[in-house]
């Protein structure tokens, strides 16, 4: 079997990209998931240039937190690239078009760490076509220089908080606009504040949707290091709440549980609180579309946090289940030209002045993220 997760990444053929693990005596003393969490700390703990890439990007941000990615050295300056299946997300991503995303991240990221040895990287993608490996990655030496959005790789955040009541300056907005479509006008704004909470609603009552997150989600320290994907709800405040029966993966897959109306209030407020949004858009929705969405994706990220400012992706309207066909259609129509597709949405927004939102893995009372 391979194995792909945040805490460490299975080479086939051998070997594993891996975090150095935390002493015993520091893990017991906190709720924190802190094997879970070493990565962050490690990156870039590796001299082999490939290794040294492949650590950085298993932190690349994708749905559900799935982290599908599968890697294999080939020679001494190769590496192939798959998309593990078994990570697939059936209901709430049938064409797997989000997680193609997610894998075009991974390639983005890992030639950013790469170019800060001076290594290129020349991809190939979907070498044996779109049902084998996602990529052939071939490391050139000293063909690249650093890129400044680099640095920002730690400081990139998915903030799944209330934005603070600031606008999102029009020269912001255009600084921006290399990267992505920025959407600042107020009218735009409410219809897309009001669609993402529809689309949002319409998954999370959607049983069999609603039950692939619940089934996704990481219920404390325990869980989240066992399985370090996925959506995690750890930490002491939420621990406190699971063993005083207030939180459970029953209650979140209940519509009329206390524990999933109080999670539709976090999200309902959280999404009112945008003051912009951030779109993604192709011409066509081809694989090679997907990969190229997220590798601007992941460059948007860093370039938002470059800046001051938090992403946080709203995509549920984007999604392809038919329950979703009419916000996906309204999307579409207000996004872009007929013909075109929307691969992202993001809201963008200044942060809270609170400390900075955690790591993976997150702490939150969010029933979705």
């Amino acid at each position: 079997m391979l194995y792909s997760r945040r805490k460490t990444l299975a080479l086939i053929g051998g070997g594993v990209v891996i975090a150095a693990a935390a002493s015993s005596g520091a893990f017991l003393a906190t709720r924190t998931p802190a094997e879970a969490l070493l990565p962050w700390d490690r990156a870039g703990g590796y001299e082999e240039p490939r290794m040294y890439a492949l650590s950085w990007a298993i932190l690349a941000p994708n749905p559900h937190n799935r982290q599908p990615w599968t890697a294999q050295m080939i020679g001494v300056d190769r590496v192939r690239i798959f998309r593990d299946r078994s990570r697939n997300l059936p209901h709430t991503d049938p064409f797997d078009r989000q997680l193609t995303i997610g894998m075009g991240c991974f390639l983005e990221l890992m030639a950013l760490a790469a170019a800060q040895k001076g290594y290129a990287i020349t991809f190939e993608l979907f070498p044996d076509g779109e049902e084998g490996a996602v990529a052939d990655a071939l490391f050139i030496a000293n063909r690249a220089q650093p890129d400044p959005l680099f640095a920002y790789g730690l400081a990139r955040r998915s903030c799944k908080k209330p934005f603070l009541d600031k606008k999102v300056p029009e020269e912001e907005a255009k600084w921006l606009g290399d990267y992505a479509h920025i959407i600042v006008d107020e009218k735009r704004v409410e219809a897309l504040r009001a669609l993402t909470f529809k689309a949002w609603m319409v998954e999370a009552l959607t049983k069999r949707t609603m039950q692939e997150s619940v089934d996704l989600m990481r219920f404390g320290r325990a869980e989240i290091e066992r399985n370090p994907d996925g959506i995690a709800l750890g930490g002491p405040f939420l621990e406190t709440l699971m063993m005083a029966g207030l939180l459970s993966r029953a209650d979140q897959a209940t519509p009329t549980s206390n524990g999933f109306k109080q999670g539709v209030s976090i999200y309902k407020e959280m999404l009112a609180a945008t003051p912009a949004y951030a779109v993604l858009a192709s011409p066509t929705n081809t694989r090679l579309d997907q990969i190229e969405a997220g590798r601007r994706w992941l460059r948007l990220n860093l370039a938002t946090a470059a800046r001051g400012l938090a992403l946080h992706p709203v995509s549920q309207c984007l999604q392809e289940f038919p329950e979703m066909a009419e916000c996906y259609q309204d999307a579409h129509a207000l996004l872009v030209a007929p013909g075109q597709t929307v691969q992202m949405l993001g809201r963008l927004g200044y942060g809270p002045q609170t400390p900075r939102t955690p790591r993976w893995p997150i702490e939150s009372r969010l029933i979705n993220v």
